[in-house]
């Protein structure tokens, strides 16, 4: 039989041992009773769940090793503040604090500055949400934080915007089975009317060469300044076929200038 074997930061991604959650209770019981071992056997236990945690994160640009070791922080922090008498399942605790420690990474690694007291805030409102995720189980509203911090909810969200990581403009937002859509795609352009480049006599020769439909989804797109779901409204047929029309004919042009 053929295992597909995976490493990351050294682990065997393909031999992870699965913990029941029968034999999971058990061990937190042994080792919240002072039962030495059972702990590691605990953190291999779940080494699984961090796995499927980082795959979120999977178009940030970080080292897959990296986000694996701050996912293991979090799953230890997991563990030792675990508490049995809470009637929920060790993986509905486990997630969110994973998630909090890596995004607490990406966030002190935002090549952003920010000032330190806005950061303070933001981690402040991060912190209670984690408890108001635990004691309320469910996601709380800014103004709930708010009353919990004593803090205008508006600073808090300025603090929240502050410390977001820029995403890239090629940032794919999902695929419709061809081409993927990037975030760029989905902007308007308010300042078409600057183009001068389409003044120049290599493009307006360019332009001739494509076909009727080519040229009025370039004309709606780069001198209209309208979306590609936009253009996809007004001509009747999806945002992926806009998507390859606008990158074929941009291509033929090309070759023609």
């Amino acid at each position: 039989m053929i295992v597909n074997k995976v490493e990351i930061c050294g682990v065997n991604t393909a031999k992870l041992p699965v913990i029941s959650s029968g034999k999971m209770r058990e061990m937190f019981e042994r080792m919240q009773n002072g039962e030495t071992g059972v702990r590691e056997q605990l953190i291999q236990g779940n080494l699984r769940l961090v796995l499927s945690v980082i795959q979120r994160f999977n178009n940030r640009g970080e080292y897959v090793d990296d986000l694996f070791q701050v996912g293991c922080i979090g799953l230890m922090k997991a563990i030792d503040n675990f508490d049995l008498s809470q009637n929920v399942k060790f993986s509905t605790y486990a997630v969110p604090m994973i998630i909090g420690e890596i995004r607490r990474y990406l966030r002190d690694n935002n090549p952003i500055r920010v000032s330190r007291s806005m950061r303070d805030v933001a981690y402040k409102a991060l912190q209670i949400r984690d408890t108001l995720v635990n004691r309320l189980s469910r996601e709380p509203s800014i103004n709930e934080i708010a009353q919990e911090l004593q803090i205008p909810r508006e600073e808090i969200i300025f603090a929240m915007d502050a410390i977001q990581e820029p995403i890239s403009l090629f940032e794919p937002i999902y695929h419709d089975g061809g081409d993927p859509i990037f975030v760029m795609d989905q902007i308007s352009d308010e300042k078409h009317q600057d183009f001068n480049w389409v003044e120049a006599v290599a493009i307006r020769d360019a332009l001739r060469k494509l076909t009727e439909r080519e040229k009025h989804i370039l004309t709606l797109r780069f001198f209209e300044g309208k979306t590609q779901m936009e253009v996809a409204e007004e001509i009747g047929i999806s945002q992926a076929q806009v998507s390859r029309l606008e990158k074929a004919a941009l291509n033929h042009m090309k070759k023609h200038m």
